[in-house]
């Protein structure tokens, strides 16, 4: 692979050097790069490929770190990550003291703000350019924002604030919306006009004038702005972000680099207003497989570019098909079943229900919120919607979990995907705080399978229970040890490592695999163990603590977040049963998360079976 101008990009400042023929081969090279890099370290490809020589350019003409550039959502930081002297680093993307594979202020100062979460951009950039005009503080600040997230309130209601921001540019990576030849054509004149220097110095001429004849030159330039903005709206729909207080630029190509420099250049120092600009793209430009598929190659692991799968084939198996498929089955006996899926019909496994329910699918798009609302109104109308969505988006809609779902005990399942440590995304994807915020509601079900035969049974148990639970279940396929244990029904499981022990070890889910080693391993060391597996971790078992209680060492290991989590719970419920055992609870610490494998993260916390069994065979009272 050839990256000859490439491997001389070490800042933004090489990138001005380069005249316009090198601009786009150096879009190509780093379109090259990333294909051959992501392939090997797994990552989001489909996104960065659209937005390459969008980047370049912005790093062409504008000048981050006094100029701040917002991205929404921040997988698509890929090619700024290169040309900010990162490109080394992409050898250990999303690895453990690797880079990340999202914006990061701690990472790099051209990192404006950490951006892992769909929606935010235009909120977060309104607020950097309102602090710049407080403090008198130089440059731009540039929200890039794709189409899909605007299916999330949020981006309104940052529209709807945006006042007289001349500091402030929205551009919109499009790479949906489709236009027709011919008005394509007439839209790519009138960019032209609209983005050329002369344009604009005219333009301003003519308004300046106008502004000096008194009497009739308001209403003439009023005028001419209206049939402006009719002549725009029959072309491409630009009114709404201009009744805003946007000045609108666009459709422009978001793959010619040269004609976005021109753009941008145009802008830079003569804006007047807030910028609405307006770039058409393709997701996953530049490699086929991704194009025809970019849903698929959103976030991939590892792949061979040469033999890639067709998405729409029977993917390997995981958690995540085997709840699509059991759900789609269901749907077959049951047409209340309905699926509700947030902008992730492939991640979720819901391409299978979507095959065979069509007309009870739905995309709501990057909206949380709305669709656990979508579900209540869904539930309370007879039905039974199964809301399937990752646990780190699932936060998105707590205020509708409690107000709209559990107020009412409506019979809404959840379906929390990617539930626990989750490797390569870092702090801005793990799973690990649903347990705590969905068990502050006394009656909410929540059940954690550690294998396939678990979750295919409680899956049909719980959608058929009245009230709100949630089924959560780890990233990736059942591990082979936990495979073996069988479902017996039961709220929690024992299995007992010696007799007459008086140390017990708690918990749920994937954690089981560690915890049962642990128990191994201090059985082989002389202690006896009993391991208490959870599978309804909320409402907790209404005798475990009277059985606990019985043991003098109890230890809770536990693959979520410390503070309110299951493992805080139990300890309430055994002092309440009077026990006196001595109880430590190992969890995952809230100032720790970062970007590693499930194991590293594991051991980092020290949820790991080593760390486990070293506590386990402490001599006395558990510290």
């Amino acid at each position: 692979m050839t990256t000859r101008l490439l491997d001389h990009i070490s800042s933004p400042a090489d990138v001005k050097k380069l005249d316009d023929n090198e601009l786009q081969s150096l879009c190509d090279e780093i379109r090259a790069f990333l294909i051959q890099s992501v392939s090997k370290t797994g990552g989001h490809l489909s996104s960065n490929l659209g937005t390459i020589e969008l980047t370049v350019a912005l790093h062409k003409i504008f000048e981050t770190p006094i100029d701040k550039i917002v991205w929404d959502v921040g997988h698509q930081c890929y090619t700024h990550k290169i040309l900010t002297g990162r490109k080394d680093g992409f050898s250990s993307l999303r690895m453990l003291n690797g880079i990340s594979g999202f914006p990061n202020p701690n990472e790099s100062t051209h990192d404006a703000f950490i951006s892992g979460h769909g929606n935010t951009s235009i909120s977060v950039a309104i607020g950097m350019a309102q602090a710049k005009k407080l403090r008198g503080e130089p440059g731009k600040v540039i929200a890039i924002i794709g189409d899909g997230a605007f299916t999330g309130g949020m981006v309104y209601e940052g529209m709807n604030n945006i006042r007289n921001l001349n500091n402030l540019i929205v551009i919109l990576n499009d790479n949906k919306m489709s236009i027709s030849k011919n008005v394509g054509s007439v839209a790519q004149y009138l960019t032209q006009l609209r983005t050329s220097p002369r344009y604009f110095k005219a333009k301003h001429d003519v308004e300046s004038f106008l502004d000096r004849i008194p009497i009739v030159g308001a209403p003439v330039k009023n005028g001419l702005k209206g049939t402006k903005s009719l002549l725009r709206r029959a072309l491409y729909h630009s009114t709404m972000f201009e009744e805003m207080g946007f000045q609108y630029v666009g459709p422009v190509d978001g793959h010619n680099v040269m004609e976005l420099c021109t753009l941008f250049s145009a802008y830079r120092d003569e804006q007047t207003a807030p910028l609405f600009i307006h770039a058409l793209t393709v997701k996953g430009k530049g490699f086929s497989p991704a194009e025809e598929n970019p849903g698929e190659f959103h976030g991939v692991s590892a792949f061979d570019i040469h033999h890639v799968m067709d998405p729409d084939d029977a993917p390997a198996s995981s958690f995540s098909t085997v709840f699509g498929r059991k759900l789609a089955a269901l749907g077959d006996t049951d047409v209340r079943i309905c699926a509700i899926t947030a902008a992730m019909k492939y991640g979720t496994g819901l391409q299978f229900f979507y095959k065979q329910h069509k007309n009870r699918f739905f995309d709501v798009g990057m909206a949380e919120q709305h669709a656990v609302t979508f579900a209540a109104g869904l539930a309370v109308s007879g039905m039974l919607p199964v809301v399937s969505i990752y646990s780190t988006f699932l936060q998105r809609s707590y205020d509708q979990i409690i107000h709209d779902v559990n107020l009412q005990n409506l019979n809404v399942l959840f379906a929390v995907d990617r539930a626990g440590l989750v490797p390569g995304d870092g702090e801005t994807h793990q799973g690990v705080y649903d347990t705590a915020f969905l068990s502050e509601f006394e009656k909410f079900k929540i059940v954690s399978p550690c294998n396939y035969a678990e979750l295919e049974y409680w899956l049909e148990k719980l959608i058929s229970e009245p009230g709100p639970k949630a089924l959560r279940y780890p990233r990736g396929d059942e591990d082979p040890v936990l495979a073996q244990l069988a479902c017996t029904g039961k709220e929690y499981d024992v299995y007992s490592y010696g007799e007459n022990a008086r140390t017990a070890v708690v918990t749920y889910g994937a954690q089981t695999k560690e915890v049962l080693a642990a128990a191994q391993a201090a059985f082989d060391a002389g202690t006896a163990v009993d391991v208490y597996k959870l599978t309804v971790v909320h409402p907790l078992a209404e005798h475990i603590s009277t059985e606990l209680s019985r043991y003098q060492r109890i230890l809770f290991a536990e693959e979520g977040i410390k503070s309110g989590g299951i493992g805080e719970h139990l300890a309430a419920k055994l002092l309440q049963a009077g026990s006196h055992a001595d109880y430590r609870h190992i969890a995952v610490p809230i100032k720790r998360l970062t970007h590693a494998t499930a194991d590293e993260l594991r051991a980092l916390f020290g949820l790991d079976a080593k760390s486990l069994a070293a506590v386990l065979t402490e001599q006395g009272d558990i510290k």
